[in-house]
C-alpha cells in the first residue's frame, strides 16, 4: 500500500499532492482518513510504522495456548528491546511484537513514565481495551466550574450528534440506563452481567444509590455491514479475525479504501508539518522514509494530526521552529504541557460464596463498570473530579492452588471442576491538567533516525493522591456491603502513562493566548491544521476516552470538507 517516491526536491506534483494528509493510522487517524475520503478528498494516510494487514498479519489469533513456543512469556531479548512494557502486563508473547523496539526509538524520563507505543499500521486500535462512554456536560462543564485550567470551547450539545455517528458505525454494544453523567448512546444490545455481577450490582444500587452496568464496550454483539459478531473468545488484542470489534483494520481503513480516495504509505515518520510563513497555512509534510533515510515532501490542502497525543505534540514542536522557538502551535505557551492520564492500579477483591451451581458462558471481553458517583450531585469531596470502575467476577480455573492437594489423581479431578467464584473492581480517576506536567523534545539524545527524543516530566499530584484513598476504601465499602468476603485492597502506585490514555498537550480552548486549537480542533497559528487525537484533551474526564477520540475526529473532518468547499482554508 505504498506508493511511489515523490520528487524529493520539494516540488509539488501529480504524484505527492492531494486534497488532505492524515499522519498516524490508529484509532483517530482512521477516522480522519474514513470521513475525508468519504467527503470526495484525495487522501493520504501516513504511518510510520510497517504495514499490518486484517486477518493476514493475526499470526497468533488462532493458536491454542501449546502452540505458543514460550507458552505465552516475552523471551529476555524481547524484554531487553522493550524494557517500559516490560514493566508491566504488556510483556506477553502473544503481543510482545506489537510493542515498539524502545532501543531503536527510546524517550527520557524526568519523572517515571510508562508509555505504551505500537508503531505499525492501526497503531494500539487493534491492541486497545474497547470500552467506549460518551462525556456528558459534567466533565466539559469541569474546568469551568471549578475554575481549573481554561474552559472548554464545547459541550455536550455540540458533540452529541458526532457520538451517535461513531458509535453507529463502530459498533457500541451497551445498555440504556437513564444516568445523566453518563450519557445514553446508539447501541448495539448489551452484553450481559453474569450471576454474581447481577446481584452484587442489585446490592450496590439498593445500599448506596450507585449504578454498576456493563461496560460498553466496541465489540458486536450482532453482526453488521462487512463484520460479523464478537464470537466471545477475549483474545482481541492478537487482532479479531472475524472483525469482531472496532479496530482501523477491520473498520475505518476497508472503508476510505472502498471510496477509491485514499493511498496509504507506512514506513513513513512525519518529521515536520511545513509551514508557509505568506499564508500563515500549512502546505504539507516533510516525511523521513523509515527504511531507506531517504527525505520526501508531501502537499496537501489540510494537515490532520493524529500521531497520538505525545507524538502529535512532537510533530507541532518540530515544525516552523524558524516562526516559532517551540514550534507551530506554540505562541501560547501551552504546547507538550498539561500532560494528562487516568491514573489506575489500585481497587478490591474477595470471595463470593454461594453460587458454586452457576457457571457462564464463554470468554466475554468486557465486564461491569460501576459510574462515577463521587462530586456528582450533593456529593461532595475533600478533591476535585472523580473516578469510575471495571473490573468483573468469574470462578477460579484449573491453575488455582489448592492448600491440601498438591498431587494424585483426586488433585487432577479437582482441577477439572470450576473452583470458587471472585470478584474484583478496579478503578480508574481523573487527573487534572497541570501545566507543569510536559514533554519538551530532548536537547541532544536522539532516536534511530537522528530525531530528537521526547523528554517526559510529568506525575499525580496531591488531587490525585487523595482520591486515591476513597477509590479504594469505597471499593472495599461496597463489595462488603455486597457480601463478598476476605476482601483484599491494592494500590501498586501509579505512573504517568500506565493508563495507556494519555491526553492534553495540544489542548483545545476559546482564547490563542491560553490554548493550542480552537474548538473545531484547528491549530490556532495555521488554521488548516486539525489535531484530534488525545491531545486535543482539555480535561480528561474518567471515562475511557477514544470514544470522544473518534467523534471529534468526525466533526473535525467534516468541518474541515465543509470549510474547504467555502474556500475558507
Amino acid at each position: 500500500m505504498s506508493v511511489n517516491a515523490p520528487n524529493i526536491n520539494g516540488k509539488a506534483t501529480a504524484n505527492n499532492t492531494y486534497d488532505a494528509i492524515v499522519i498516524g493510522s490508529g484509532i483517530s487517524g482512521g477516522w480522519a482518513a474514513k470521513e475525508l475520503t468519504e467527503r470526495g478528498l484525495k487522501t493520504i494516510m501516513l504511518e510510520r510504522g510497517p504495514n499490518y494487514e486484517h486477518i493476514k498479519d493475526y499470526k497468533t489469533a488462532q493458536y491454542n495456548p501449546w502452540d505458543f513456543e514460550h507458552r505465552g512469556n516475552a523471551t529476555q531479548a524481547q524484554r531487553k528491546q522493550r524494557p517500559v512494557i516490560s514493566r508491566n502486563w504488556g510483556a506477553q508473547e502473544a503481543i510482545m511484537d506489537a510493542w515498539v523496539n524502545e532501543q531503536e526509538a527510546p524517550y527520557a524520563e524526568v519523572k517515571p513514565f510508562n508509555w505504551w507505543r505500537s508503531y505499525r499500521l492501526g497503531g494500539r486500535s487493534i491492541l486497545w481495551g474497547r470500552q467506549s462512554y460518551r462525556w456528558s456536560d459534567l466533565d466539559f462543564d469541569a474546568n469551568a466550574k471549578d475554575g481549573w485550567a481554561i474552559d472548554w470551547p464545547i459541550r455536550y450539545k455540540d458533540i452529541a450528534p458526532w457520538y451517535d455517528h461513531a458509535e453507529k458505525f463502530a459498533g457500541i454494544s451497551g445498555s440504556i440506563e437513564g444516568i445523566p453523567n453518563l450519557p445514553d448512546g446508539q447501541f448495539l444490545p448489551p452484553m450481559d452481567l453474569n450471576w454474581v455481577e447481577r446481584d452484587v450490582a442489585a446490592s450496590i444500587k439498593k445500599q448506596f444509590g450507585r449504578h454498576m452496568i456493563i461496560g460498553r464496550v466496541a465489540n458486536l454483539t450482532k453482526a453488521i455491514p462487512y463484520r460479523t459478531g464478537c464470537q466471545f473468545r477475549n483474545r482481541c488484542w492478537e487482532g479479531c479475525p472475524f472483525g469482531g470489534y472496532f479496530s482501523t483494520q477491520s473498520s475505518t481503513l476497508p472503508a476510505a479504501l472502498k471510496t477509491g480516495n485514499l493511498t496509504v504509505r507506512p514506513q513513513s515518520i512525519v518529521t515536520k508539518i511545513l509551514y508557509d510563513k505568506d499564508s500563515k497555512k500549512a502546505k504539507g509534510v516533510e516525511v523521513l522514509d523509515a527504511e531507506t533515510n531517504k527525505t520526501y515532501e508531501f502537499y496537501a490542502k489540510i494537515v490532520f494530526v493524529n500521531a497520538s497525543a505525545l507524538n502529535s505534540a512532537w510533530v507541532l514542536m518540530n515544525s516552523a521552529t524558524d516562526i516559532w522557538e517551540g514550534g507551530l502551535g506554540s505562541s501560547s505557551g501551552e504546547l507538550g504541557h498539561n500532560i494528562m492520564d487516568h491514573h489506575y492500579n489500585l481497587g478490591a477483591s474477595g470471595d463470593v460464596e454461594g453460587y458454586d451451581d452457576k457457571y457462564y458462558y464463554g470468554r466475554r471481553p468486557n465486564g461491569p463498570y460501576v459510574v462515577r458517583f463521587a462530586n456528582v450531585g450533593d456529593d461532595k469531596r475533600d478533591y476535585l473530579r472523580g473516578f469510575g470502575y471495571q473490573g468483573g467476577a468469574s470462578r477460579n480455573g484449573w491453575s488455582r492452588e489448592i492448600a491440601e492437594m498438591n498431587i494424585g489423581g483426586a488433585y487432577k479431578d479437582e482441577l477439572s471442576e470450576p473452583g470458587g467464584w471472585r470478584i474484583g473492581i478496579g478503578g480508574f480517576g481523573e487527573l487534572l491538567p497541570y501545566h507543569e506536567n510536559k514533554i519538551t523534545l530532548h536537547p541532544t539524545r536522539k532516536d534511530k533516525w537522528g530525531l530528537p527524543i521526547l523528554n517526559m516530566d510529568a506525575e499525580i499530584k496531591d488531587n490525585e493522591k487523595k482520591m486515591r484513598i476513597d477509590i479504594v476504601k469505597e471499593a472495599k465499602a461496597m463489595l462488603e456491603a455486597a457480601g463478598v468476603k476476605n476482601v483484599e485492597t491494592h494500590d501498586s502506585g501509579h505512573n504517568i502513562g500506565d493508563g495507556i490514555h494519555e491526553m492534553g498537550t495540544a489542548r483545545m480552548g476559546r482564547d490563542p493566548k491560553t490554548s493550542v486549537l480552537n474548538g473545531n480542533n484547528q491549530v490556532w497559528d495555521a488554521k488548516n491544521v486539525f489535531v484530534t487525537d488525545g491531545a486535543c484533551m482539555t480535561s480528561s474526564a474518567c471515562q475511557n476516552p477514544s470514544l470522544t477520540y473518534m467523534a471529534l475526529t468526525a466533526r473535525a473532518a467534516n468541518f474541515a470538507a465543509d470549510e474547504l468547499k467555502k474556500r475558507n482554508l
